[in-house]
């Protein structure tokens, strides 16, 4: 079979530099996956020229008891593959609004000069507010800026607390597999404000 061309000389061990080059790195850091997370599993975050390579489990957490076993090694599939949300192309890293929410808001605003009393009228008129939930489960969305759409969320739920009371803005779960960090802040807020905290 001297007409083969062999374009590999396994002699020369290419592969060895290949597989260097794939798992070398700059910086090692320590974080945890919020991806649907209820145990915040520690990690070891491979970075080389600042984009996340790789992920490895952690397995230096405290002993519980010295009679018990020790809680390790700890991390899922989902974790482990975290990097990929971080760069994948559907990424949601703005805020996005319904187009009708997002006009009827901006045309009330125009109006109101506070806030609250422009979300009190948009949500009181019978057609603006069917206009709005007729929209919800058809897409339609539109990206908006952060300022805007804290001011509609702040608004909302202090018309909703000054009209009906507090324990009427309530907070939802949907899954009991949170990150304690992305579950304080909206936990903590609910209970200083005066909400309902609920779960699935």
């Amino acid at each position: 079979m001297s007409w083969i061309l062999d374009l590999v000389n396994p002699q020369e061990r290419k592969w060895e530099e290949f597989y260097r080059n794939r798992w070398s790195h700059d910086n090692v850091i320590r974080s945890t996956h919020g991806v649907n997370c209820t145990g915040g599993c520690s990690w070891a975050i491979y970075v080389k020229d600042g984009i996340i390579t790789w992920e490895m489990q952690q397995t230096d957490y405290p002993l519980l008891e010295r009679n018990l076993p020790p809680y390790e090694p700890r991390g899922c599939q989902r974790g482990i593959s975290a990097s990929w949300y971080v760069y994948s192309p559907i990424r949601v890293k703005y805020p996005y609004v319904r187009g009708p929410l997002l006009d009827l808001w901006n045309e009330a605003k125009s109006q109101h000069a506070n806030p609250v009393e422009a979300w009190g009228a948009l949500i009181s008129d019978p057609q603006k507010r069917a206009r709005i939930q007729k929209a919800r489960g058809k897409g339609g969305f539109r990206r908006a800026k952060w300022d805007d759409v804290v001011e509609l969320i702040a608004a909302a739920q202090l018309h909703t607390a000054r009209k009906y009371g507090p324990d009427r803005v309530m907070g939802f779960s949907p899954i009991p597999a949170m990150s304690f960090f992305s579950y304080a802040a909206g936990s903590r807020f609910l209970q200083l404000f005066g909400g309902v905290n609920m779960s699935f």
